[in-house]
């Protein structure tokens, strides 16, 4: 009885881990976030972020698909994220400081699996004085989307992701 039990919850679970993940195409500012609108409208971090996840998420072997947006209502799994905080300060004369923070959370056929909140800072990198904002910005959520992507690999219950672990 215990061995049918065990093969039959190996079985879903295998079957559940090929199930690809349904990703947003991209990622919505959270309702009560207050973000520039020079970074909503011109550096599409957004975008970005969907692409970003969906990317790495192939090259970690994590089966996704792009829907126009997600939530938890949605059948099977499904990730469901949020754009909380976006900073951008500084330019390439002063310095860079940027930053982005996430949270978001896995859910199948409606019930939330594992939560996550992520964040990622930068100054820009390697000849940060010849790159816009918006590129040093960019940088921040590529990083969040290999976060993220890893996450999706081994989702464990409210994860620190990033800068915040």
């Amino acid at each position: 009885m215990r061995t049918s039990v065990l093969l039959v919850l190996t079985a879903w679970t295998g079957l559940a881990a090929a199930e690809p993940i349904t990703v947003p195409q991209s990622v919505p500012f959270a309702e009560d976030a207050e973000i520039a609108g020079r970074i909503r409208n011109e550096c599409h971090i957004n975008d970005q972020l969907g692409d970003f996840i969906a990317a790495y998420a192939r090259e970690k072997g994590v089966a996704t698909r792009a829907a126009p947006a997600t939530d938890p209502s949605l059948p099977g799994r499904v990730l469901v994220v949020e754009i909380r905080h976006a900073v951008s300060e500084g330019n390439a004369f002063l310095g860079h400081h940027k930053s982005t923070s996430v949270r978001g959370a896995l859910y199948q056929d409606g019930r939330a699996v594992a939560k996550f909140k992520g964040r990622r800072d930068s100054m820009g990198g390697f000849a940060a004085g010849y790159k816009g904002s918006c590129s040093v910005l960019g940088r921040t959520v590529r990083a969040l989307g290999q976060d993220i992507a890893e996450w999706l690999s081994d989702p464990a219950d409210g994860a620190q992701l990033g800068d915040l672990k």
